[in-house]
């Protein structure tokens, strides 16, 4: 199967090249970048010379459409609303990387986002990729709407407490660290090595694109509507997230009880991985792969939950769950060319 890239330029495309190079049924098709068209991929990234000889091209959907079966839209936000029509009405297999089909309604796109919304028969279309929790539905679909980084590092750490009815819904405080790649590979004063290095610095409080994400998707499993306290920082590495999630529990368990629950959740998840009760992961143990690690903690002075959860947000929360993504909707094995161990130190 050929995939062509969209976006070729940016941390989510070139972290979807390295991955699709050892996957035995997707080879690299058509790389797109307007801006660059012509040039050779090495050009920008020359860690790829002698490894991945392609040239970049400009969006063309008669091309695109004719030497490629799966597209993967690595854009910013405002940008795919307008090109996902036109690969879904070629037929095409979508997976979209931006922002632009998370969010249902397009009222709360617009209010978040600050782009115009797609269109309501392809909003209605598309299927929200968290792999763990909506495969059956992604089998079924040719648009999917890839989760956000911070989305899929929260709603994993906080979904098997919330489902099992043992936590205070109306209690959810978030956490969020992430890597300065997050930010893409624009330029601004925010990634400005001066400004971040040796820094930690808190940003978009109570206006984070991800917030309505989060919540959509926690009121959706819970059948409650669920509003939470999201505060992200910037942290001076280069990639992985931290979420540190707060809940109070609705009745007395330990620690090793919520464990079990955790590891009977995810249990036929391969990439979910629960630490033993009394250690916690690591962004670095994650760093290059497409695990989700989670610990968790119950203080019995509080009865509060306290859960951390690691990815890598090129990966699990971007481009590896792409991946997975194409897995489930081809009925490929759900690990296949995502088996890497993850880099450390």
């Amino acid at each position: 199967m050929k995939a062509a890239i969209i976006g070729g330029t940016g941390y989510g495309a070139i972290e979807l090249i390295r991955l699709i190079q050892n996957h035995p049924h997707i080879e690299i098709g058509t790389v797109v970048s307007n801006s660059q068209s012509g040039t050779n991929f090495s050009d920008s990234y020359p860690h790829l010379s002698n490894i991945v000889n392609l040239s970049l091209e400009i969006f063309d959907v008669e091309e695109i459409s004719r030497q490629n079966d799966i597209v993967f839209l690595a854009t910013p936000s405002g940008v795919s609303s307008s090109l996902v029509p036109q690969l879904v009405d070629k037929g095409m297999k979508v997976i979209d990387l931006s922002g632009d089909f998370r969010l249902r309604s397009q009222n709360e796109y617009e209010t978040w986002y600050k782009h115009t919304a797609p269109k309501e028969e392809y909003l209605s279309k598309a299927v929200y990729g968290l792999s763990e929790i909506y495969t059956e539905e992604i089998k079924n679909s040719a648009l999917i709407a890839n989760p956000g980084c911070y989305p899929t590092a929260t709603t994993l750490g906080l979904l098997p407490i919330l489902k099992a009815k043992l936590a205070d819904e109306n209690s959810i405080i978030i956490d969020a660290k992430s890597g300065v790649s997050g930010a893409g590979r624009g330029l601004s004063l925010t990634a400005h090595y001066a400004e971040i290095n040796e820094n930690l610095k808190a940003y978009k409080l109570g206006a984070h694109q991800h917030i309505p994400e989060i919540e959509q998707v926690l009121t959706d499993e819970t059948g409650n509507p669920i509003t939470v306290t999201f505060t992200t920082h910037l942290v001076p590495m280069s990639r992985g997230i931290m979420i540190t999630s707060y809940v109070n529990l609705t009745e007395k368990i330990s620690t090793n009880t919520v464990n079990d629950l955790y590891n009977k959740f995810y249990e036929n998840h391969p990439f979910v991985r629960i630490r033993p009760a009394g250690t916690y992961p690591s962004t670095k143990e994650v760093s290059g792969s497409n695990y989700c690690d989670i610990g968790l903690h119950v203080d019995p002075r509080t009865n509060r939950l306290t859960i951390i959860s690691v990815i890598d947000n090129l990966v699990k929360g971007a481009a590896g769950q792409a991946i997975q993504n194409a897995n489930i909707m081809n009925d490929w094995d759900v690990r296949t060319g995502l088996t890497s161990i993850p880099m450390y130190p």
